[in-house]
């Protein structure tokens, strides 16, 4: 167990866009530490130049984060603070970072969030689409077959849907979500903070037109949102059947008896029936 005086490891969010979203904390943290691991140091180089700083840097991505992990942890173990950044945005947030993260905090380590910019959070606020409730899914998968049968899961659920998408990859998904979800309404979210920041509002068939009339607007990273499924309402014949097993249980009937009765007026098994009349029976 690391002692009390290990350093800790900064989780920072950095600008998805403009450079100018970076919070003051994040700039104050990135100039303080001793090592940031970066996704991708040249990328974010850049970064630290427009900040005036020159930390130092190491690489930490999909292919090699499970080999920085005992790296890591020895720079935090002698005492020394570690900021972990990815190519924009949130890390961890369909970034690298997951398993540094969990395997530091396993260890004892102390991780800090410091938080600030995320795509997907900025597209929902300003798309116009219900955010009590939403599901986030990352990228989609890349073959279509794959694609598909990961948006057939959910054509019926009831929150705003969320997932990031490749320009080279947009109009394929939009052609599939017009083939699966119909009408629902689709909001695009391009290029998000940068200067071309563009917001597409429509079902999924019609904004595959407007980037076949203005290929510009298939440039860029994307944050995808779906308008979930209606909400289905309780049916009459639902509401029906615990009024009328509570009634005839109520008038003295068996639960069998009333099982059977529900089952020739209602449809269905005598053997459902039986269990939800046996339900409301012990309930009383």
């Amino acid at each position: 167990m690391p002692d009390t005086n290990a350093g800790s490891l900064y989780v920072v969010a950095t600008p998805i866009g403009n450079l100018d979203d970076l919070s003051a904390r994040a700039s104050s943290v990135l100039a303080q530490v001793s090592l940031v691991a970066a996704e991708d140091t040249r990328h974010s180089a850049r970064l630290m130049r427009h900040l005036g700083i020159a930390p130092k840097m190491i690489s930490l991505h999909d292919h090699n984060e499970g080999a920085r992990v005992a790296q890591l942890a020895t720079h935090l173990a002698n005492g020394e603070d570690v900021a972990l950044i990815s190519d924009a945005g949130t890390p961890l947030i369909s970034d690298p970072g997951y398993v540094l993260v969990r395997e530091l905090r396993a260890g004892g380590y102390r991780v800090i969030p410091v938080p600030g910019p995320c795509a997907l959070v900025t597209a929902l606020c300003a798309a116009g689409l219900p955010t009590d409730r939403f599901t986030f899914h990352g990228f989609l998968p890349a073959k279509g077959s794959a694609r598909r049968g990961r948006l057939e899961q959910w054509i019926k659920a009831p929150e705003t849907l969320v997932f990031y998408e490749s320009p080279h990859r947009i109009r394929d998904t939009l052609t599939d979500i017009a083939g699966l979800f119909g009408a629902r309404r689709v909001v695009l979210g391009r290029e998000l903070t940068k200067t071309f920041e563009t917001f597409l509002d429509g079902d999924a068939g019609t904004l595959l037109e407007q980037m076949t009339a203005d290929p510009d607007q298939a440039r860029g990273e994307f944050v995808v949102m779906v308008e979930g499924a209606p909400e289905v309402e309780k049916s009459s014949s639902d509401i029906d059947a615990e009024a009328l097993l509570g009634a005839l249980l109520a008038e003295g009937v068996g639960v069998k008896q009333a099982a059977a009765i529900a089952a020739r007026v209602l449809g269905g098994s005598r053997k459902s029936w039986y269990a939800r009349a046996q339900t409301l029976k012990d309930g009383d």
